[in-house]
């Protein structure tokens, strides 16, 4: 489990992560969302132990991560995967890394194996493509069978293969009872991965619950319509008091409307329908809502 009190980060004038407070659970899957410079990454240098907070602290499993006896066997972590010796083997790589920990060689063969590095294992890691770099991050993190994993952006870089075994490994450890928290932009990813999401905008915590609650409450449902009398069905559907967007000759679509209303207004003004089909409510919508008024950069009108 890992625990935010009131967790502060002060760079002289930045305020990078504003008391956040927090808890990641065990056997399920934490999402951790929040726009470019919002505190993600300098949250979870606090939960390693890597940024010291101004105030406040960060628990993993009842201890601040420094003062675990064997920190590898409780948090496996992945925060740069390049941030290796590009002149060692991922295989030296590993033994290294399990050296220092007193972890045994066997070991190392079996999370050479977890993530599909064998055939590649003694080749220089500096010459490894962005997704076997993401590869071995995630075996290195696997090293200790820690208890808990922190990972951010662990699907950078892979092939849709990879995506998907990153995907049934990350629901496996957590249905083992572990503690999952990563990071990602890849916003289809998260809503198939997460059970939970956290959300963080400006280093303040924005949202805090169930991935399925979060994208019911905060996204808007719209309709996608298509019809030969685009105009008129427009027309009719605001002075109704809906809102239409149009999308070229692909048609429009309705938000403040059901499919029911929709339909019911096309038949009573004589407009033939092609198309009539209710758009649930994506994470990316629900994200983009919530976060909107936290981004560091906006659009131009």
């Amino acid at each position: 489990m890992i625990e935010a009190r009131e967790l502060t980060k002060r760079y002289d004038e930045k305020l990078a992560v504003d008391a956040l407070s927090f808890i990641v659970r065990p056997g399920i899957v934490t999402g951790f969302l929040g726009p470019n410079g919002a505190g993600k990454s300098t949250t979870m240098r606090m939960m390693l132990g890597l940024d010291r907070p101004t105030s406040g602290s960060v628990l993993v499993n009842g201890k601040p991560y420094a003062e675990h006896a064997a920190p590898l066997h409780e948090v496996g972590a992945l925060l740069e995967a390049r941030a290796v010796h590009t002149g060692r083997s991922a295989r030296n790589h590993l033994r290294v890394l399990a050296a220092t920990c007193g972890i045994g060689r066997s070991r190392v063969e079996q999370v050479i194996d977890m993530v599909g590095l064998g055939d590649v294992a003694d080749r220089r890691v500096g010459g490894f493509s962005l997704g076997m770099g993401q590869r071995l991050g995630v075996a290195a993190a696997l090293l200790g069978d820690p208890h808990t994993l922190v990972l951010d952006e662990p699907v950078n870089g892979l092939d849709l293969d990879g995506i998907r075994w990153i995907r049934s490994l990350l629901t496996r450890l957590a249905g083992e009872g572990r503690t999952v928290f990563l990071s990602s932009h890849l916003m289809s990813e998260m809503a198939v991965t997460a059970d939970h999401v956290i959300v963080v905008g400006r280093g303040r915590l924005l949202r805090d619950q169930a991935m399925a609650d979060f994208i019911r409450e905060a996204s808007v449902e719209s309709v996608r319509v298509r019809t030969p009398e685009q105009d008129r069905l427009a027309e009719h559907l605001r002075n109704a008091g809906a809102t239409v967007t149009f999308a070229g000759a692909e048609g429009f679509t309705v938000q403040g409307a059901t499919s029911k209303e929709v339909g019911t207004l096309a038949g009573q003004a004589g407009i033939t329908l092609w198309e009539l089909s209710p758009q649930a409510g994506s994470l990316e919508d629900a994200y983009l809502a919530l976060t909107r008024e936290n981004l560091d950069f906006q659009e131009a009108a």
